[in-house]
């Protein structure tokens, strides 16, 4: 079976990148150290720090792995430009009188605080494909929210 495809706007390949560097260069040497450190402090058995020490470079290993086959998989993806909503872009809609952007990203970017939100998500799907001037209705948590699409970039 073939991996899966991950889709990534080129900022987010940026930050997977950046995160991935500083997990080699900076933290997993750090955790090495640590680890060799704890051990010369005596009895593994209960030794604490050398335990949790073990348990943090374990996660730094996992995330760099995971990472690495994160990247191995991407596409990154080239915002629309044809005049709809698609991966990439930014999408400003007007509900009630108040205005917000979002950016239209692929599921591992996705990060809903700063309004980055993932094309599989329900108000993602709900806004790809759309133009400037058409409305969409989304189920939100609260209820109904009625968006009317004001610019995409």
């Amino acid at each position: 079976m073939k991996p899966q495809t991950i889709h990534l706007t080129q900022e987010g390949y940026h930050e997977i990148s950046q995160e991935l560097q500083d997990l080699k260069t900076t933290k997993h040497p750090q955790a090495v150290e640590r680890v060799q450190n704890a051990r010369e402090h005596g009895d593994l058995s209960e030794n604490s720090e050398y335990h949790a020490a073990r348990a943090d470079l374990q996660l730094i290993e996992g995330r760099v792995e995971e990472l690495e086959e994160l990247l191995s998989r991407a596409k990154i993806v080239a915002k629309s430009s044809n005049g709809s909503v698609g991966l990439g872009n930014q999408v400003t809609v007007i509900s009630s009188g108040k205005q917000t952007t979002f950016h239209i990203v692929g599921k591992y970017e996705a990060d809903p605080t700063n309004k980055k939100i993932s094309d599989e998500s329900p108000l993602g799907q709900a806004l790809l494909g759309k133009k400037v001037g058409d409305k969409v209705e989304y189920l939100a948590p609260v209820g109904k929210i009625l968006y009317t699409i004001d610019k995409i970039h």
